[in-house]
Formats: C-alpha cells, structure tokens, sequence
C-alpha cells in the first residue's frame, strides 16, 4: 500500500471527513500561558541574511516582520548559534552575546507589533559547524571518515555548551521573545550525540540510550531552570533515520519526547521532511499519531514536512498535531495564513522566478541559498 494511501486510511479511521472540521485558524494556547491566534507556524529556516558578527540586518527583519503580517500564529527565526564555536554558515543569527540583544529586542518587538509572537530557536551546529567561521568542529565522538573530522567532546565542551543554550534562552526571554526551540533535530549537535551511529562514546554521554540522551536533556533541564514557567520551551526533533539525522531510531525518539516533556519542554516539533509518509519502522503508524498517544495532552505538537496545502495541514491537525510549521510554502507565499481561510486553497508549486522570491521580501543571498534546493527557483 502507498505511504498516502495509508494516510488516508488513518484519516478515516480518526474520523477525519472535511476541512470544514478544521482548527486551523482557532487559537492554541501553551503551558506557559503563551496563546497564539491560529495554528499556523513560520518554520526557522537558513536564510544566510543577517550580518557576519551575527547581529540582526534589516534583510533579516524584513522576511519575517512580512510573515507575522501575513497572519502566521507564531514566527520562529532561523537557527541562532549560542557560542561560536557552533556557527554553520555565514549569514546566520546569534544569540551567544549580550551584543545580540540590541537587535534582538528590535526583532521580538516588530514582529509582536506586526501581529506575532516569535520564538528564537536556539542551536549548535557540532561536527556541522563551518571551520572557516567556528574553529575546527567538535562533536560527540571523533570521526576520520566525517569530511569535518570533528573532534570528540570533552567535558568542558559539553558543560559549557549546556551553559551556553541556558545563557541564549536567557537572553532571548530578556529581548522580549515568546520562547525559544532548542534545535535537537537534523543532525546537529544533540542529533550527534543522540545517534547510534555518530556516538561512539563509552562515558556518561554514551552508549546506551540514556547516554546518549543526556546532552539534549541536560539543554532542556538548564534551559527552563534558566527561563522559569512563564517562557515557552520546545524541542525541534528528528524521529527517524533520514538524511543529515543519522542513527536515529523511532522508539528512541518517542522514549525522548516523553523524558523532553518531563525536563521542560512543552511542545514538540517534529521535522518530518514529507508528512505524507508513514513511519519506516511501523509502516501501518503515522509519526504524529504516535507522537500524540505518546504525549499529554496539553503537550503541543508541532509538524513540519512539505505542507504545502490547507488539505495538508487539516490532514496533520486532525492525525493529531496542534499546528504546523511552513517551510518553502511560506518562502513563497507570505500570506499563506490569509489564503488559507479558504477550505480549497492550494497554492502552486515551485518553481518560482527570482523575482516573485524578492517580491517575497527575500534578501538576494536567500534567493542564492534557495537555488541549492532542487527545482525550487526557476
């Protein structure tokens, strides 16, 4: 049976039947208290648009500040680096100085204004961090046949790494964000250390699951004694073994969604990359259905995976996620929320010219980074 087909299947059985049944744009409200005025989610992407100290640049602010008015519930910015020996490409946000908070402040401020609360998703690249802006890379374990060949962690490279998300959280609550999202997904640094392939580690920080757990929970647990009750904490995570996230396991990776919500975290995020598909190891269960049997139920649950259609994400909604984040359908189409109200609404697909993206308000070097993607730009 095809992977859709299956989805659907599961649909009907949930008792799914319209998008007329949708909550797509009913408001959703966090344990922290943080209420957001649909279920729509801007996704933190790489955009390579802020300066190259990491401070804000007006290119930066603009992409997003045009999201929060295209009507999305929440806007979470792209990957901001804690400590600079975590930096993975030129152009992105940090958060690991008191230098940041100028522009940081601005940022929270306008897109609260324009109409959104925003989350600053917090993050390490390890073995993935660019040599020419981070120093020579770290990770959980050597690696020769890595083409970074990273170093092993020591110590003080995890400790002060868990120091160093707690300091971000901090200064993101300071500059006025929502929250943050601890990045644990896609094959950064706690996906290192998570993996059964990349952790080779015979410490506490290996080994067996619990090991290899710890470095992604210690963040979590630093991370809400650093912020208190009041500020939103969530985890971006990958479930599978799929791409840059090698090593994963979908037991695993529910076993830590449940233990992440006991350290703190009140939403999950779960990067799918097509939430079409089945799970490969239990091919009969979607990821999000598992996910939410698995989870409180006032634990949120956020889906990323080529949502691209209002019948994509009532689908997701009704396999029980509380909302969905867009990736390269909110490149393309700011006001992707706007439209959405329309049970039918089904944008086109890429590609897309150079100049419909600028129109877009991405900065001339997103446009470049997009190019990378397949078939995305024209």
């Amino acid at each position: 049976m095809r992977p859709v087909a299956r989805v659907v299947i599961g649909l009907a059985l949930l008792g799914y039947r319209s998008s007329a049944m949708s909550t797509l744009h009913t408001p959703l409200t966090f344990r922290s208290g943080l209420t957001i005025a649909n279920r729509t989610v801007l996704a933190p992407m790489t955009n390579l648009q802020s300066h190259a100290d990491g401070t804000l640049s007006a290119a930066e602010l603009s992409w997003l500040r045009r999201r929060a008015t295209g009507g999305f519930g929440l806007i979470e910015t792209c990957a901001a680096y804690v400590s600079t020996d975590g930096k993975s490409w030129p152009g992105e946000i940090g958060i690991h100085s008191d230098e940041m908070l100028a522009g940081l402040t601005q940022l929270a401020s306008e897109l609260k204004t324009a109409g959104a609360p925003a989350l600053v998703q917090i993050f390490h690249g390890g073995a993935r961090a660019a040599q020419d802006l981070a120093g020579h890379p770290w990770s959980a374990s050597e690696n020769d046949a890595d083409a970074a060949k990273p170093r092993a962690a020591t110590e003080d490279d995890i400790h002060n790494t868990i120091r160093a998300f707690a300091a971000a959280a901090v200064r993101a609550k300071k500059a006025g964000f929502a929250g943050v999202e601890i990045h644990g997904a896609h094959g950064y640094l706690p996906c290192q250390f998570l993996s059964r392939v990349q952790n080779t580690r015979t410490d506490g920080y290996g080994g067996s699951y619990d090991g290899r757990a710890r470095f992604l929970r210690e963040i979590t647990r630093a991370v809400r004694a650093a912020v208190g009750s009041d500020f939103t904490v969530g985890v971006r995570v990958s479930l599978e073994d799929f791409g840059q996230s090698v090593g994963m396991d979908l037991d695993e990776g529910l076993t830590l969604a449940t233990e992440l919500v006991q350290d703190g975290a009140e939403f999950i995020h779960a990067s799918l990359w097509d939430c079409s598909r089945m799970t490969a190891k239990r091919p009969e269960s979607h990821a999000i259905t598992l996910l939410r049997a698995a989870l409180p139920a006032d634990v949120r649950i956020l889906v990323a995976g080529k949502i691209w259609s209002r019948a994509d994400a009532d689908k997701m909604l009704a396999l029980g996620a509380d909302a969905v984040a867009l990736g390269r359908a909110a490149i393309a189409y700011p006001e992707w929320p706007q439209h959405a109200t329309a049970d039918d609404y089904a944008p086109a697909g890429p590609p897309f010219t150079a100049d419909q993206l600028v129109a877009a308000d991405l900065s001339p070097a997103f446009v470049d980074y997009m190019k990378r993607w397949k078939g995305f730009v024209a």
